[in-house]
């Protein structure tokens, strides 16, 4: 008789266990869990809803790069730069900094010069005000760690803003940078002015991994007596897994003041 019982009790206890289901492994049976596949970094409640994310809020990257400019004026000979850059960013919910540097080494015939160009330190902000419409606005510093003899020794100001509009798989966008260059004028030789930046283009998303997008450019250059600089250009994005993440980028100039051809690579690790 004791024997049958703890058969008894022991078919009990499987059928129990083979009775209860939770499928998202957030504590709570599939029959009662109003909020099925929450993430394993969830906090659920009782009816399993999400309660509190145990995902920071803080998220950074970092992104090296190589870059080559290719240049042919019609006053000068070509001229070929190659640079390598870093950059570091940082998230907070809608809110980023930034930070980046690069060093170039420019090669043309009888000419060569090389050395840190200038350096960005910039903060940004993101306002969506309709679910398909995303805005940035941002401030930032240019550090004068470019050298050169043409008196490019001040701190620079710049203020953005950045709209993209999502149609489905596709969006639209468009920026302005406007950057107030403080460098000193070199009388009879060099005249700087402020600069106005305006760009726009669309990009479509061919996987959840890979996008692409368009562009033209225009800005003024920080000389005077400079033509403004066009170019149209060409970018994609590829996420390789959750963490890293790579970058390409083509310009095509189509004014004299612009490169001839500009590409850049970058390798980028979020975390």
């Amino acid at each position: 008789m004791k024997k049958m019982f703890i058969l008894m009790m022991l078919g009990m206890f499987s059928t129990s266990l083979f009775a209860y289901s939770d499928s998202d492994m957030d504590g709570v049976d599939d029959s009662r869990d109003k909020c099925p596949n929450t993430p394993l970094t969830d906090l659920v409640d009782i009816n399993g809803c999400t309660k509190k994310s145990l995902v920071s809020s803080h998220h950074f990257d970092i992104i090296i790069g190589a870059n080559y400019a290719g240049s042919n004026y019609a006053s000068l000979n070509q001229t070929d730069t190659y640079s390598s850059s870093l950059q570091v960013d940082y998230y907070y919910k809608s809110f980023s900094l930034q930070a980046s540097t690069s060093y170039y080494a420019t090669r043309g015939d009888g000419y060569s010069e090389s050395g840190l160009n200038d350096s960005f330190l910039g903060a940004s902000y993101q306002l969506k005000p309709l679910k398909s419409l995303s805005l940035r606005v941002g401030i930032g510093i240019l550090l004068p760690t470019y050298n050169t003899a043409l008196n490019n020794n001040n701190t620079d100001y710049t203020a953005s803003l950045n709209a993209s509009y999502a149609l489905g798989k596709v969006n639209l966008f468009g920026g302005y940078i406007y950057t107030m260059i403080n460098d000193d004028d070199i009388a009879g030789t060099v005249a700087y002015q402020n600069t106005n930046a305006l760009s726009g283009g669309l990009g479509y998303y061919v996987t959840n991994k890979l996008y692409l997008s368009g562009a033209y450019n225009t800005s003024d250059s920080i000389y005077a007596d400079v033509q403004k600089i066009r170019t149209v250009s060409a970018y994609g994005y590829y996420s390789i897994n959750m963490h890293w993440f790579t970058t390409f980028s083509y310009a095509y100039g189509l004014s004299d003041s612009a490169s001839d051809h500009a590409t850049s690579v970058k390798l980028g690790y979020y975390f």
